[in-house]
């Protein structure tokens, strides 16, 4: 190489490190998650629209709608941008190493030890309880102790499964330390299936003709018996499940400053009362505070 062509060549390689430097924010951005969502505009964020009102497909528009919809596209907002939507499987979800795929989980997921060890979770956005569907006509299930050695519908790997099999252990967010939820059903016949609707529609075919009894989130339920489902709510609250943003650990690019964001924007919108305004137009109730267990 001549000493001309030698220098050029230097020169050219001066102008692309000035260059990397001065646009060092997007360089930096490339090997962030937060970042990279700021450059393409857009976060994708997964969901399950087999849970109304939390999420459901509106079938005359297309759209996804529902409380966990709402926050998603708030989360977005303020952000600063456009939301896209994924609907992989729950146990797709909840079991990490996402490749890239979403970068974000808002389905009203309960912070558990085990999802914890490939999920970063924000400040809980919600509450919901655990309630009893029993069909309309039962008169022998009035709470959990009626329960014991009954056949009861679940949707398997969630919470409720866990609960049955007296393995469920959640992480509250003041100590951040799991506690363990001790389940007052005694022998079980536990019936999993892919979501609660599908518990639920099996619970409406009759009492007992396939399932005694359904545990679920409350206004999973209450959302199947306004929709016409022939159930009832019975006993009281078997616990209170703290519901959080989920984002993959083993993310290619570094998820740390998007937790921190959006957990910051969760307070925010408990702060200025967004997430009761939401709870209330969904719910009918305001389940954005934590209640005694």
């Amino acid at each position: 190489m001549t000493k001309v062509r030698f220098a050029a060549a230097a020169l050219l390689t001066l102008v692309v490190a000035m260059g990397a430097v001065a646009c060092g924010g997007s360089d930096n951005s490339s090997k962030d998650l937060l970042g990279s969502i700021e450059d393409k505009g857009t976060l994708t964020v997964s969901t399950d629209p087999a849970y109304p009102p939390q999420s459901s497909l509106n079938k005359k528009t297309g759209k996804y709608e529902g409380f966990d919809i709402d926050v998603a596209t708030e989360i977005a907002k303020r952000l600063g941008v456009g939301i896209a939507w994924q609907a992989p499987a729950w146990d797709t979800i909840t079991a990490g190493n996402w490749n890239g795929r979403w970068d974000a989980s808002v389905g009203s997921m309960t912070i558990t030890p085990e999802r914890a060890k490939v999920l970063d979770f924000s400040q809980p956005y919600y509450y919901t309880p655990a309630a009893i569907a029993v069909y309309k006509d039962n008169t022998t299930i009035h709470g959990a102790s009626d329960l014991n050695g009954k056949k009861i519908g679940v949707c398997g790997a969630c919470t409720y499964d866990l609960y049955l099999q007296n393995k469920l252990e959640i992480a509250q967010d003041e100590s951040g330390k799991p506690v363990k939820i001790s389940s007052v059903v005694k022998d079980p016949t536990i019936v999993t299936s892919d979501t609660d609707s599908t518990s639920l529609d099996a619970l409406s075919l009759g009492d007992g003709r396939r399932l005694d009894a359904v545990i679920s989130a409350q206004p999973t339920i209450q959302a199947a018996i306004d929709a016409g489902k022939p159930l009832k709510i019975v006993g009281q609250p078997l616990y209170f499940e703290p519901l959080a943003v989920a984002i993959d650990k083993s993310s290619s690019l570094d998820p740390t400053t998007l937790v921190t964001k959006v957990s910051d924007i969760v307070q925010e919108m408990h702060s200025d009362g967004t997430l009761s305004k939401l709870s209330k137009k969904w719910y009918g109730a305001d389940l954005t505070v934590k209640a005694t267990q």
